[in-house]
């Protein structure tokens, strides 16, 4: 019963967090304050009520319409409310699981509320630079580097919690795995970022002209701070499928059809395909992993 109440709240968190996310995404691009004004329809800026801003059920109440000028708001806003409370009911049902333990110690729970919300915080930001890119091809700094920061701290301190176990010197126990963490996870930002910047790298040398922004750098960078390197790599090479494969369907489509003189410099949100590659490695990349190993035959 508590996993199951604890999840529902997890998603109802994410709900409420997902209209947030709208509200920044809407506003970032323009440079707008995301706490005021109120929020408002875009189009006839009708201050909403209330009743009109619960997430997702306002959306389908009012048939995804402003209630003043009818104006469309758009399919973006119910699916990324729809969205984080997917994602976030993961973590809220692994937390409420784990909390149904009787035998846990008080270490235990705060190591395991830790990690719920900082995974909370994870799925939220790669979901919002994955729908900036994808609307504005633009991965802002604010974001990469605050996720960079907070995800290089998140492994060390998940070690000093699990270094609390009774042992005759746990002090220094403490330190060798806060240490081993941090350095892991630095490496694996160097490395993750790195190869995006060595791609580019190359890139330019044959083209003469930037392919792969500095933004996916950061956010390789990123994602090797939270997936350590080997989901960081997973989450790449998901991408790069995601991305040439959505090139394969743009160049197939017949209403999308690019001339042949400009179709090799189009703009693909890269960003986006990372950001989806992260949260699949984030959930499944040990078997992945595992199961790619099997069939190389190592």
């Amino acid at each position: 019963m508590i996993r199951f109440l604890g999840t529902a709240f997890g998603a109802l968190l994410g709900l409420a967090f997902g209209s947030f996310m709208n509200v920044c995404l809407t506003r970032w691009p323009k440079e707008e304050c995301i706490v005021a004004p109120r929020s408002h329809c875009r189009n006839c800026f009708y201050e909403i009520a209330w009743w009109e801003n619960v997430p997702l059920v306002s959306w389908i109440v009012l048939r995804g319409r402003c209630s003043k000028c009818r104006a469309w708001i758009g399919w973006r806003y119910p699916l990324v409310e729809l969205a984080v409370a997917a994602l976030w009911c993961v973590p809220a049902f692994k937390l409420f699981d784990q909390l149904g333990d009787l035998q846990l110690t008080m270490i235990q729970v705060y190591d395991d509320l830790f990690l719920a919300v900082a995974w909370m915080f994870f799925y939220w930001l790669v979901l919002a630079l994955a729908m900036l890119d994808a609307e504005q091809f633009w991965l802002p700094d604010r974001l990469t580097v605050l996720g960079i920061v907070i995800g290089c701290l998140v492994g060390p301190i998940h070690a000093a919690f699990v270094a609390q176990s009774p042992m005759r010197d746990p002090h220094q126990k403490m330190i060798r795995a806060v240490t081993g963490a941090l350095l892991s996870s630095v490496l694996s930002i160097v490395v993750a970022g790195g190869l995006i910047l060595l791609i580019g790298g190359v890139y330019w040398l044959i083209r003469r002209r930037e392919g792969i922004g500095r933004g996916d750098a950061k956010l390789m960078a990123l994602l090797g701070a939270w997936l350590s390197l080997p989901g960081a790599l997973l989450a790449f090479g998901i991408g790069v499928v995601l991305g040439a494969l959505v090139a394969i369907a743009v160049l197939v489509l017949p209403a999308d059809k690019p001339d042949a003189k400009n179709w090799a410099v189009k703009k693909l949100p890269l960003g986006t395909f990372l950001c989806i590659g992260g949260i699949v490695s984030s959930y499944w990349s040990e078997p992945i992993i595992a199961a790619y190993l099997r069939w190389a035959g190592f």
